[in-house]
Parts: C-alpha cells; structure tokens; sequence
C-alpha cells in the first residue's frame, strides 16, 4: 500500500512540475516584447507620449487663436459702436428725395443761384 502511494506521490509530483513548465512558457511567451503583451505595453506606452505631445501642441495653438479671436472681437465691437453713431446721425439728414428742388419761376432774378444737374443713369448730364 505504501508502494502505491509513494507511486501516485511521485506521479502527482510530476505533474505538477510539468504544469509549472507549461506555465513558464506561457509567461515567457506573455512577457516576449515583440510578440507579446510586453510588446504592446511598449507600443502603448509610446502612443500615449505622441499623444501628449500632440496634445501639447494643440493647447498652444488653442491658447493662440483665442488670443487673435479676443482681439478680433474687441475690434470688431468698436467698428459696430462707430457703425451705430454713423447710423444715428445719418437719420438727422433730410432726406434728399423729399427736399423741395426750387423752380425757376419761384427764384428772384436779381440772384444768382448755382444749382446742380442730377445725372442720368446712362452717363453725364
């Protein structure tokens, strides 16, 4: 009985040395750094720094276009205020189509009156 035991022992022993084995090469193989989870660990490792270089980059030109687009913006509000005071004092122009056009009849021919020709729309009066 003794013999049996020592027999299963011994055969146990073995098999449990040569699932070790099996799982060295497999840790080995999963380590590889080609092949391997290694690999893409080193892989990974190298995109995320491109990827925070880019990102780097692109904050700096973020930081550059908000800069332009905040002096673009405070430009183009003082064009609107000038735009807006032109506007204004346009309405306190008479306007010229209903501004009464003195006939020759109603001038005095004492005086002299210089009066300006409308041109055509073809050319030159």
């Amino acid at each position: 009985m003794e013999m049996i035991a020592d027999i299963l022992l011994v055969a146990g022993a073995l098999g449990a040395g040569f699932y070790c084995f099996v799982l060295a090469r497999r840790l080995a193989r999963f380590n590889d750094l080609e092949k391997g989870v290694g690999g893409a660990v080193a892989v990974l490792s190298a995109q995320v720094d491109d990827l925070t270089k880019t990102l780097s980059a692109a904050q700096s030109t973020a930081v550059a276009s908000t800069d332009s687009l905040t002096g673009l913006t405070g430009r183009a509000e003082d064009v609107a205020k000038r735009l807006e005071l032109l506007v204004a004092s346009m309405h306190d122009l008479p306007d010229p189509a209903s501004a009464p056009v003195p006939t020759p009849s109603q001038e005095n021919s004492d005086e002299t009156v210089f009066m300006r020709h409308r041109q055509s729309a073809g050319g030159s009066a």
